[in-house]
């Protein structure tokens, strides 16, 4: 049977809506946060090849359009609330459709999230959310936040099987692209790219962290490459902050553990894809932050320190100096 445009919103995307007057159908969405918060918003896109691979289940990829966008709200401190779906699609598939709608939907519940709108097209696969969340007024987390002393955090699952750990995403993504020396059994394999695929945003954590939190950032483009926007909004007079980080503590799986030092440290600080939470605490405010990971549920470990001067310093265990010499991720440049 073949789905014109409204056909496919009608049969995959039409929900009953429970923050927004309208849901979906109307020129416009309208979304009332309570009072006293602010709107948070942020959009990201998804283009087929450059974000993920054409072999992509149609469930995971619903799952990560939205999962990246919530991932920007527990950066943020956001409780979501609402989010609109642009779909271009090379044809209407009625297959393809239900299986991005399930998982796209199943995530959005689990967030209690309205899909409150969009636009659909014909033309080269691509999802482009624009996420809606509320934040009270002065309370949201920030990237330039950070100060000198400050610990350096970053998130992880809590057990060693759950997937989504750092770096296995990239490891992933070296095993498609058939990266020699590459020590992953075949049953590992799909463990992985469920971390690639299905990504878990953190936003209990970004909801806990507020008030104790001193910026945040979530991890999309690589530990070290994301850590620099926090460390340049975050220094003074335009000039950035430093950071000493400890390769060794970074939280890896034991899967990332049997692959080489060299691998391991390009994948745990420079791979992407993670969406696992970067913030900086102040000392005092340690246990504050154990306190948060607890309940969130949440993995939390802290990675270093903050420092006055710039620069970027990363040792491993022995003190010994880690070479770092991956360029952070541009869409233009990559």
């Amino acid at each position: 049977m073949s789905l014109g445009e409204f056909d496919l919103i009608a049969r995959h995307f039409t929900r009953p809506a429970r923050r927004s007057p309208l849901g979906v159908g109307d020129d416009c969405a309208l979304i009332a946060p309570a009072p006293g918060m602010q709107l948070a918003v942020s959009s990201d896109m998804l283009v087929e090849g450059r974000h993920f691979l054409s072999t992509v289940a149609p469930e995971r990829l619903g799952h990560k359009a939205l999962a990246v966008n919530l991932s920007d709200l527990a950066a943020c401190g956001a409780k979501p609330l609402a989010y609109t779906l642009a779909l271009a699609l090379p044809r209407a598939d009625d297959t393809f459709l239900a299986g991005l709608a399930r998982g796209l939907h199943a995530l959005a519940d689990r967030h209690d999230l309205d899909l409150v709108g969009g636009d659909t097209t014909a033309g080269p696969l691509n999802l482009c959310l624009t996420i809606f969340g509320e934040v009270p007024t002065g309370a949201a987390l920030l990237r330039s936040g950070a100060r000198p002393g400050d610990e350096l955090w970053v998130s992880h699952p809590l057990g060693e099987d759950e997937p989504g750990w750092l770096g296995d995403a990239r490891l992933a993504l070296e095993v498609f692209r058939g990266t020699p020396g590459l020590r992953v059994p075949g049953e590992a394999f799909d463990h992985l790219r469920l971390a690639m695929e299905c990504p878990e945003p953190r936003v209990a954590l970004g909801l806990a962290l507020r008030g104790v939190a001193s910026s945040a950032i979530d991890v999309s483009d690589g530990l070290l490459g994301d850590l620099q926007h926090v460390l340049r909004r975050s220094g003074p007079d335009g000039r950035p902050l430093g950071v000493v980080l400890d390769a060794d503590a970074l939280p890896r799986s034991p899967l990332m553990r049997a692959q080489t030092a060299a691998l391991q440290h390009e994948c745990l600080l420079a791979g992407g894809d993670d969406y696992e939470l970067l913030f900086t605490a102040a000392p005092a405010d340690h246990g504050a932050v154990r306190a948060a990971g607890q309940r969130s549920a949440t993995g939390v470990r802290c990675i270093g320190r903050i420092t006055a001067e710039s620069g970027t310093t990363v040792h491993d265990r022995h003190g010994h100096r880690v070479a770092t010499p991956w360029a952070s991720f541009d869409h233009f440049r990559s």
